[in-house]
Protein backbone atom coordinates (compact mmCIF):
# COMPACT_ATOMS: atom_id res chain seq x y z
CA UNK A 1 0.00 0.00 0.00
CA UNK A 2 1.20 3.50 -0.85
CA UNK A 3 0.40 6.23 1.69
CA UNK A 4 1.16 9.86 0.87
CA UNK A 5 0.67 11.84 4.10
CA UNK A 6 0.31 15.57 4.61
CA UNK A 7 0.61 16.71 1.00
CA UNK A 8 0.29 20.51 0.96
CA UNK A 9 -2.13 21.96 -1.58
CA UNK A 10 -1.17 25.63 -1.90
CA UNK A 11 -3.57 28.14 -3.44
CA UNK A 12 -3.28 31.77 -4.42
CA UNK A 13 -4.64 34.10 -1.69
CA UNK A 14 -6.23 31.18 0.18
CA UNK A 15 -5.18 29.00 3.09
CA UNK A 16 -3.43 25.75 2.14
CA UNK A 17 -5.10 22.35 2.47
CA UNK A 18 -3.42 19.23 3.90
CA UNK A 19 -4.22 15.99 2.05
CA UNK A 20 -3.59 12.26 2.60
CA UNK A 21 -3.80 9.63 -0.16
CA UNK A 22 -4.06 5.85 0.41
CA UNK A 23 -3.83 3.60 -2.66
CA UNK A 24 -2.17 0.52 -4.15
CA UNK A 25 0.87 0.82 -6.41
CA UNK A 26 0.09 -1.90 -8.95
CA UNK A 27 -3.67 -2.45 -8.87
CA UNK A 28 -5.39 -1.26 -12.05
CA UNK A 29 -8.48 0.95 -12.36
CA UNK A 30 -8.70 2.13 -8.74
CA UNK A 31 -11.74 4.40 -8.27
CA UNK A 32 -11.23 7.53 -6.16
CA UNK A 33 -13.04 8.14 -2.86
CA UNK A 34 -12.76 11.56 -1.19
CA UNK A 35 -13.66 11.80 2.50
CA UNK A 36 -14.84 15.01 4.22
CA UNK A 37 -14.62 15.27 8.01
CA UNK A 38 -17.26 16.99 10.10
CA UNK A 39 -17.58 19.90 12.53
CA UNK A 40 -14.74 20.00 15.07
CA UNK A 41 -13.18 17.21 13.02
CA UNK A 42 -9.91 16.62 11.18
CA UNK A 43 -8.53 14.05 8.75
CA UNK A 44 -6.49 12.20 11.40
CA UNK A 45 -9.31 12.01 13.96
CA UNK A 46 -9.78 8.71 15.76
CA UNK A 47 -9.97 5.75 13.39
CA UNK A 48 -10.10 7.62 10.06
CA UNK A 49 -6.59 6.40 9.16
CA UNK A 50 -7.63 2.78 9.75
CA UNK A 51 -10.77 3.38 7.68
CA UNK A 52 -8.64 4.82 4.87
CA UNK A 53 -6.47 1.70 4.85
CA UNK A 54 -9.56 -0.51 4.67
CA UNK A 55 -10.78 1.27 1.55
CA UNK A 56 -7.32 1.13 -0.06
CA UNK A 57 -7.08 -2.61 0.67
CA UNK A 58 -10.45 -3.02 -1.06
CA UNK A 59 -9.04 -1.46 -4.23
CA UNK A 60 -9.89 2.24 -3.87
CA UNK A 61 -7.71 5.32 -3.96
CA UNK A 62 -8.83 6.97 -0.72
CA UNK A 63 -8.29 10.70 -0.18
CA UNK A 64 -8.90 12.60 3.05
CA UNK A 65 -8.04 16.17 3.93
CA UNK A 66 -8.38 18.95 6.47
CA UNK A 67 -10.72 21.76 5.51
CA UNK A 68 -8.56 24.89 5.26
CA UNK A 69 -10.27 26.63 8.19
CA UNK A 70 -10.92 23.60 10.42
CA UNK A 71 -8.58 24.99 13.09
CA UNK A 72 -5.55 22.84 12.31
CA UNK A 73 -2.30 24.10 10.81
CA UNK A 74 0.24 22.70 8.35
CA UNK A 75 2.65 22.18 11.27
CA UNK A 76 0.00 20.73 13.59
CA UNK A 77 -2.88 19.17 11.62
CA UNK A 78 -4.38 17.47 14.69
CA UNK A 79 -6.75 19.34 17.01
CA UNK A 80 -7.22 23.11 16.89
CA UNK A 81 -4.14 25.31 17.38
CA UNK A 82 -5.59 27.99 15.04
CA UNK A 83 -8.87 29.12 16.59
CA UNK A 84 -8.82 32.31 14.51
CA UNK A 85 -9.11 30.19 11.35
CA UNK A 86 -11.81 28.05 12.97
CA UNK A 87 -13.86 31.16 13.74
CA UNK A 88 -13.56 32.30 10.13
CA UNK A 89 -14.74 29.01 8.65
CA UNK A 90 -18.07 28.73 6.85
CA UNK A 91 -19.98 26.39 4.53
CA UNK A 92 -19.00 28.10 1.28
CA UNK A 93 -15.30 27.94 2.22
CA UNK A 94 -15.72 24.19 2.77
CA UNK A 95 -17.44 23.79 -0.62
CA UNK A 96 -14.58 25.73 -2.21
CA UNK A 97 -12.03 23.54 -0.41
CA UNK A 98 -13.74 20.38 -1.61
CA UNK A 99 -13.79 21.66 -5.17
CA UNK A 100 -10.05 22.36 -4.95
CA UNK A 101 -9.37 18.87 -3.57
CA UNK A 102 -11.36 17.20 -6.36
CA UNK A 103 -9.41 19.16 -8.99
CA UNK A 104 -6.10 18.47 -7.23
CA UNK A 105 -6.91 14.74 -7.06
CA UNK A 106 -7.57 14.56 -10.79
CA UNK A 107 -4.34 16.46 -11.57
CA UNK A 108 -2.19 14.55 -9.05
CA UNK A 109 -3.24 11.11 -10.30
CA UNK A 110 -3.55 11.93 -14.00
CA UNK A 111 -0.09 10.47 -14.77
CA UNK A 112 -0.95 7.28 -12.79
CA UNK A 113 -2.70 4.87 -15.16
CA UNK A 114 -3.78 2.69 -12.22
CA UNK A 115 -6.04 5.41 -10.77
CA UNK A 116 -9.36 6.08 -12.48
CA UNK A 117 -9.70 9.87 -12.23
CA UNK A 118 -13.08 9.73 -13.97
CA UNK A 119 -14.64 7.66 -11.18
CA UNK A 120 -14.87 9.87 -8.08
CA UNK A 121 -17.14 9.25 -5.11
CA UNK A 122 -17.61 11.42 -2.01
CA UNK A 123 -18.03 10.36 1.61
CA UNK A 124 -19.04 12.99 4.15
CA UNK A 125 -19.38 12.62 7.92
CA UNK A 126 -21.81 14.79 9.92
CA UNK A 127 -21.48 18.40 8.72
CA UNK A 128 -19.21 17.06 5.98
CA UNK A 129 -22.19 15.00 4.85
CA UNK A 130 -24.18 18.17 4.17
CA UNK A 131 -21.22 19.61 2.27
CA UNK A 132 -20.92 16.49 0.08
CA UNK A 133 -24.66 16.44 -0.68
CA UNK A 134 -24.51 20.01 -1.97
CA UNK A 135 -21.29 19.40 -3.90
CA UNK A 136 -22.57 16.17 -5.48
CA UNK A 137 -25.75 17.94 -6.60
CA UNK A 138 -23.81 20.60 -8.52
CA UNK A 139 -20.66 18.84 -9.80
CA UNK A 140 -20.91 16.26 -12.57
CA UNK A 141 -17.45 14.88 -11.75
CA UNK A 142 -19.02 12.96 -8.85
CA UNK A 143 -20.22 9.40 -9.56
CA UNK A 144 -21.58 8.26 -6.20
CA UNK A 145 -22.25 9.72 -2.73
CA UNK A 146 -22.12 8.23 0.76
CA UNK A 147 -23.08 10.19 3.87
CA UNK A 148 -22.30 9.05 7.42
CA UNK A 149 -24.39 10.52 10.25
CA UNK A 150 -25.11 13.49 7.98
CA UNK A 151 -26.95 16.64 8.91
CA UNK A 152 -30.01 17.46 6.80
CA UNK A 153 -30.24 21.20 7.47
CA UNK A 154 -27.70 24.00 7.74
CA UNK A 155 -30.23 26.74 8.48
CA UNK A 156 -31.05 25.66 12.02
CA UNK A 157 -27.34 25.26 12.75
CA UNK A 158 -26.47 28.72 11.50
CA UNK A 159 -28.61 30.93 13.70
CA UNK A 160 -30.47 29.20 16.51
CA UNK A 161 -27.71 28.57 19.06
CA UNK A 162 -27.61 31.65 21.25
CA UNK A 163 -28.92 35.16 20.74
CA UNK A 164 -28.59 36.42 17.15
CA UNK A 165 -28.59 40.11 18.11
CA UNK A 166 -25.94 39.52 20.76
CA UNK A 167 -23.85 37.55 18.24
CA UNK A 168 -24.08 40.43 15.77
CA UNK A 169 -23.21 43.01 18.41
CA UNK A 170 -20.19 41.17 19.83
CA UNK A 171 -19.11 39.65 16.51
CA UNK A 172 -18.39 36.27 18.06
CA UNK A 173 -19.98 33.43 20.00
CA UNK A 174 -18.24 30.44 21.59
CA UNK A 175 -18.91 26.72 21.72
CA UNK A 176 -17.09 24.53 24.25
CA UNK A 177 -15.14 21.61 22.82
CA UNK A 178 -15.85 18.90 25.37
CA UNK A 179 -12.72 16.91 24.52
CA UNK A 180 -10.08 19.66 24.27
CA UNK A 181 -11.86 22.08 26.66
CA UNK A 182 -11.25 24.94 24.20
CA UNK A 183 -13.76 27.71 23.71
CA UNK A 184 -14.26 27.47 19.93
CA UNK A 185 -15.12 30.84 18.35
CA UNK A 186 -17.72 31.41 15.64
CA UNK A 187 -17.44 34.85 14.12
CA UNK A 188 -20.60 36.55 12.87
CA UNK A 189 -19.38 36.18 9.28
CA UNK A 190 -20.58 32.55 9.53
CA UNK A 191 -24.20 33.68 9.73
CA UNK A 192 -23.72 36.42 7.12
CA UNK A 193 -22.19 33.95 4.68
CA UNK A 194 -25.03 31.51 5.23
CA UNK A 195 -27.69 34.15 4.59
CA UNK A 196 -25.89 35.35 1.45
CA UNK A 197 -25.78 31.78 0.10
CA UNK A 198 -28.94 30.35 1.66
CA UNK A 199 -30.39 28.99 -1.58
CA UNK A 200 -27.23 27.11 -2.51
CA UNK A 201 -26.83 25.80 1.05
CA UNK A 202 -30.34 24.30 1.21
CA UNK A 203 -29.64 20.59 1.72
CA UNK A 204 -33.21 19.47 1.00
CA UNK A 205 -33.11 21.07 -2.46
CA UNK A 206 -29.68 19.60 -3.14
CA UNK A 207 -30.82 16.12 -2.09
CA UNK A 208 -33.85 16.33 -4.38
CA UNK A 209 -31.60 17.39 -7.29
CA UNK A 210 -29.20 14.44 -6.93
CA UNK A 211 -28.90 12.37 -10.09
CA UNK A 212 -26.33 9.91 -8.76
CA UNK A 213 -26.67 6.98 -6.31
CA UNK A 214 -26.67 8.03 -2.64
CA UNK A 215 -26.08 5.71 0.33
CA UNK A 216 -27.28 7.15 3.66
CA UNK A 217 -25.71 5.54 6.75
CA UNK A 218 -26.67 6.50 10.30
CA UNK A 219 -26.26 5.04 13.78
CA UNK A 220 -29.35 4.11 15.77
CA UNK A 221 -27.81 5.63 18.94
CA UNK A 222 -26.62 8.91 17.40
CA UNK A 223 -27.35 11.68 19.91
CA UNK A 224 -25.43 14.40 18.00
CA UNK A 225 -27.40 14.19 14.74
CA UNK A 226 -30.78 12.57 15.24
CA UNK A 227 -31.82 9.65 13.05
CA UNK A 228 -34.77 11.75 11.86
CA UNK A 229 -32.27 13.72 9.75
CA UNK A 230 -31.28 10.54 7.88
CA UNK A 231 -34.97 9.72 7.44
CA UNK A 232 -35.55 13.20 5.98
CA UNK A 233 -32.74 12.75 3.44
CA UNK A 234 -34.19 9.40 2.39
CA UNK A 235 -37.69 10.89 2.11
CA UNK A 236 -36.44 13.70 -0.13
CA UNK A 237 -34.61 11.19 -2.33
CA UNK A 238 -36.58 7.90 -2.41
CA UNK A 239 -34.02 6.38 -4.78
CA UNK A 240 -31.35 6.65 -2.08
CA UNK A 241 -30.25 3.59 -0.11
CA UNK A 242 -30.78 3.79 3.64
CA UNK A 243 -28.74 1.79 6.15
CA UNK A 244 -29.09 2.05 9.93
CA UNK A 245 -26.18 0.67 11.97
CA UNK A 246 -27.71 -0.71 15.18
CA UNK A 247 -26.29 0.53 18.49
CA UNK A 248 -23.89 2.91 16.72
CA UNK A 249 -23.31 6.44 17.98
CA UNK A 250 -22.37 9.55 15.97
CA UNK A 251 -18.82 8.30 15.30
CA UNK A 252 -19.82 4.63 15.02
CA UNK A 253 -18.46 3.74 18.46
CA UNK A 254 -14.95 5.05 17.92
CA UNK A 255 -13.23 7.99 19.64
CA UNK A 256 -10.14 10.17 19.55
CA UNK A 257 -7.50 9.07 20.15
CA UNK A 258 -8.18 5.56 18.82
CA UNK A 259 -5.46 3.24 20.14
CA UNK A 260 -6.81 -0.05 18.83
CA UNK A 261 -5.41 -1.70 15.72
CA UNK A 262 -8.78 -2.39 14.17
CA UNK A 263 -12.05 -0.59 13.60
CA UNK A 264 -15.03 -0.85 15.93
CA UNK A 265 -17.57 -3.47 14.86
CA UNK A 266 -19.96 -0.68 13.93
CA UNK A 267 -17.45 1.15 11.73
CA UNK A 268 -16.50 -2.17 10.12
CA UNK A 269 -20.16 -2.49 9.10
CA UNK A 270 -20.07 1.06 7.71
CA UNK A 271 -16.99 0.29 5.60
CA UNK A 272 -18.41 -3.03 4.40
CA UNK A 273 -21.69 -1.37 3.39
CA UNK A 274 -19.87 1.51 1.67
CA UNK A 275 -17.55 -0.77 -0.30
CA UNK A 276 -20.43 -2.95 -1.44
CA UNK A 277 -22.28 0.19 -2.61
CA UNK A 278 -19.24 1.58 -4.44
CA UNK A 279 -18.51 -1.70 -6.19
Amino acid sequence: MKIDKNIILTRDNKKPILIDAFYTKDLENQPIVIFCHGYKGFKDWGSWNLMSRAFAKAGFCFIKFNFSHNGGTIENPIDFPDLEAFGNNNYTKELDDLDAVITWTQDYFKPNSNINTKNISLIGHSRGGGITIIKASEDDRISKLITLASVSDFGSRSSTTGNLEEWKATGVKYVLNGRTKQQMPHFYQFFEDFKANEERLHIESAEKRLKIPHLIIHGSNDTSVKISEAEALHLWNPKSLYNIIENADHVFNTKHPWDKEELSQELKLVVKSAIRFLE
